[in-house]
């Protein structure tokens, strides 16, 4: 099984990224492979890393400025901008106005369901990398994770170690 966890990089005021600290210490191995992305609005670095990579199994991580819990995204907005006080851009013309995630991960207390990832990169990761998967009608498996900016990447690693796993476990074939 290959998966690839992706996180962000620094961005407007946060000089670092508590994504690009999870990914360091999360667990290696299990087909996993970590990518740190720049904060931007560019659609190839996300379908180039799916097509370098093929996965089966795609977690996005991205940093949040609020809250004590881990949010799971459920879905993915057709909008986009760089500022607030901007108007919403469509992510894709014509496309779906969202896009449900496909790996809703159980996170326990440590967590909560949301249904709005923002209008900036991580909800535009999410679209463009769902959009692809259905068009690609591939069987790849998607969720989304934001994590407070200040909350211990430790902590955090622990946590998606142990959906992994637990994902990992039922996903594996069959033995005979």
């Amino acid at each position: 099984m290959r998966i690839l966890v992706y996180g962000f990089g620094p961005y407007r005021q946060f000089h670092d990224n508590v994504t690009k600290k999870v990914l360091r210490v999360l667990m290696p191995g299990r087909g996993l492979k970590k990518v740190v992305f720049p904060v931007r609005f560019h659609r190839a670095q996300f379908i180039d890393a799916i097509n370098q990579h093929k996965p089966d199994i795609i977690l996005g991580l991205g940093q949040c400025s609020r809250g004590a819990k881990l949010r799971v995204e459920a879905r993915a907005l057709n909008g986009r901008r760089q500022r607030k006080d901007q108007p919403l851009k469509n992510i894709v013309g014509g496309g779906a106005a969202q896009l449900s995630t496909s790996w809703r991960a159980d996170l326990g207390a440590k967590a909560r369901r949301s249904r709005f990832a923002g209008d900036y990169v991580c909800n535009y990761s999410m679209y463009v990398m769902l959009d692809f998967i259905k068009r690609q009608k591939t069987k790849t498996r998607y969720g989304f994770v934001h994590i407070p900016h200040d909350y211990d990447p430790r902590k955090a690693a622990k946590i998606l170690d142990g959906a992994i796993e637990k994902l990992a476990a039922r996903s594996a074939p069959a033995s005979k």
